[in-house]
């Protein structure tokens, strides 16, 4: 079994363009592959262990990803993964989930955006300027040709780090906005990426026509359920608990309108909202092909079963 660390993984230079084909790949893979519902456990409040389990037929691979939240730890959330060789059972690797985690979250929100956004939108709100931010971005201005304006909220001077860090991409311009009303009204796309909201983050009016609204991480944005035309999610079993799922105007997987079997967007002025929350199927895809990667390299091994015939106590 082979430890493959997040430098290792970094080292790869993996391409936005790349990250956005495993995804697509995976997602059209869905109803292939076997996804049971991610396990959560609570230690308390603040610390929590998800087990998030995939078995990829197309792969031959199985694997878990285990994400721990522990509020003291710098960074609090951590992501693991373990992945198996389906034929024969070996354990294939251990390896670090941060980068996989940060990035298929991020092509996953740019494929949405890229598939779903009405025609020529321009107008790209973000709020929560992190590392899910910063890949979403990347992913999509690797697939999105045309200039671009990004409005963001500012937080603490993150939107200023933002700035820096895109601005030698010719195709996008920046500006800030003091309040989500603001930012919101008259966005094409609105991206959230914060992962605490105790509260509504903004009004209904503030939603125009064709807006596409992609909250990653979900919170404040239960108004929008109500009365958005469709509803996309990446598994129905992240979404079916919600308290508004059953009064969803439309609702289907985002994984059908990728394989032609839902239509998706079909006009200019459907508000659309898509709850892409990350499912186990892409991590343990990016970890099959990263392994695959690193195949020839000199890694290092461990074995951790010495047993080799069948033993008695």
């Amino acid at each position: 079994m082979k430890i493959i660390s997040f430098n290792e993984i970094k080292a790869l230079n993996i391409s936005p363009e790349a990250c956005i084909k495993w995804v697509y790949d995976a997602f059209c893979s869905k109803y292939t592959a076997k996804l049971p519902p991610k396990i959560s456990m609570k230690i308390d409040e603040k610390i929590f262990f998800n087990t998030m389990p995939a078995y990829l037929p197309e792969e031959d691979r199985f694997g878990v990803k285990i994400v721990s939240r522990y509020p003291q730890r710098e960074p609090a959330l951590e992501a693991d993964l373990m992945l198996f060789d389906t034929q024969t059972g070996d354990r294939l690797a251990f390896m670090d989930g941060s980068w996989i985690t940060a990035l298929r979250t991020g092509a996953v929100a740019a494929l949405t955006i890229h598939t779903l956004q009405r025609n020529e939108a321009k107008e790209y709100a973000f709020i929560g300027l992190g590392n899910t931010a910063r890949a979403t971005l990347l992913c999509l201005l690797s697939i999105q040709k045309t200039p671009i304006h990004i409005r963001l909220l500012a937080y603490k001077g993150q939107e200023v780090l933002f700035m820096e860090r895109f601005a030698n991409y010719g195709n996008v311009s920046f500006s800030v906005y003091q309040s989500a009303d603001e930012l919101i009204d008259g966005a094409d796309v609105v991206v959230s990426c914060v992962t605490v909201a105790t509260e509504l983050i903004a009004s209904d009016e503030v939603f125009k026509k064709g807006v596409l609204l992609v909250p990653v991480h979900t919170r404040g944005f239960q108004n929008c359920d109500l009365f958005f035309d469709k509803v996309f999610a990446d598994d129905t079993n992240h979404v079916k608990d919600f308290k508004y799922f059953s009064k969803f105007k439309q609702y289907d997987e985002f994984s059908k309108v990728l394989l032609k079997q839902s239509p998706g967007r079909e006009s200019n002025e459907e508000r659309i909202l898509a709850y892409n929350i990350g499912i186990a199927l892409h991590d343990i895809y990016f970890a099959s092909k990263i392994y695959d990667l690193l195949a020839c390299e000199d890694l290092p091994k461990i074995n951790i079963s010495s047993v080799t015939d069948k033993f008695w106590v």
